[in-house]
C-alpha cells in the first residue's frame, strides 16, 4: 500500500491521475440548446487514418491523447471494424468539429471510450448536445452501465462535464506511462503546459 508522500516519475515519462466514473440508469435529459449547422452521424467501420486524424485534432494537440496512435494499424483496424464498437462524428456547417466512440465489447456495459471536441467548438454548448446523443445511443441497447474514465491531461473540466451529465465518480488511480511526445507520436509541441522531462 502506498505511503502518503512524493513519488519519483522516471524521466522520459508522463504521470497523470485518472478519474473514474460510471451512471446505471440514463438520467434525466439536460436541456439543449439548438446549434446551427450541427449534426452528429454514425461512421460505421471508420477508416484507420481518418479515425486518427480526427483524433488527433480533438486530443493531440492539447490533451496528450496517444492511447490509438501509438497502436499498429491492424490493432486499430481490429477496434474499429468491431460491430460492438461504434464511432460517431459531430459537424458544425460540414466541418468536423468533435467525436465520440462507444464500446460495447463487454457484454452489458458500455465505455464511453473517448468523447472530445476541436479546440475552438469547446464552450459554445455543442458538448452538451453530443453527449445527449452519446447516452441516447449508449442506453438504447441492452445495458446496466456507461462508464468512462478521464484524467489530469484532459480539459480541467472534463470531470463536472461528466458529473452534470449523470455520472459519479467511482475511483481514481495513478497512470504513468512514456511521454508520447519523444517517441513521435505526438509531436513535442502538444499539452505545452505539460513540461517534457527528459
Amino acid at each position: 500500500m502506498l505511503q502518503p508522500g512524493f513519488y519519483d516519475v522516471p524521466r522520459g515519462m508522463i504521470a497523470a491521475i485518472v478519474t473514474h466514473l460510471n451512471m446505471t440508469t440514463l438520467p434525466d435529459p439536460r436541456p439543449v440548446r439548438p446549434v446551427a449547422g450541427a449534426e452528429i452521424t454514425h461512421c460505421v467501420a471508420p477508416d484507420i487514418d481518418w479515425y486518427r486524424d480526427i483524433y488527433r485534432k480533438v486530443g493531440g494537440t492539447d490533451w496528450l491523447w496517444f492511447s490509438r496512435l501509438a497502436l499498429s494499424d491492424e490493432a486499430l483496424s481490429l477496434i474499429l471494424g468491431d460491430p460492438a464498437v461504434s464511432v460517431h462524428v459531430l459537424k458544425i456547417d460540414g466541418v468536423e468539429s468533435g467525436f465520440f466512440e462507444l464500446d460495447f465489447r463487454t457484454k452489458g456495459r458500455c465505455e464511453l471510450a473517448f468523447f472530445g471536441l476541436v479546440p475552438n467548438a469547446i464552450g459554445t454548448g455543442v458538448g452538451r448536445l453530443m453527449m445527449t446523443a452519446a447516452l441516447r445511443e449508449a442506453w438504447a441497447r441492452p445495458i446496466d452501465e456507461v462508464w468512462v474514465h478521464t484524467c489530469t491531461l484532459d480539459h480541467p473540466g472534463a470531470i463536472e462535464f461528466y458529473r452534470r451529465s449523470g455520472f459519479v465518480v467511482t475511483g481514481r488511480e495513478v497512470e504513468i506511462a512514456a511521454d508520447p511526445r519523444l517517441s513521435g507520436v505526438l509531436p513535442r509541441s502538444a499539452a505545452p503546459h505539460v513540461p517534457i522531462v527528459e
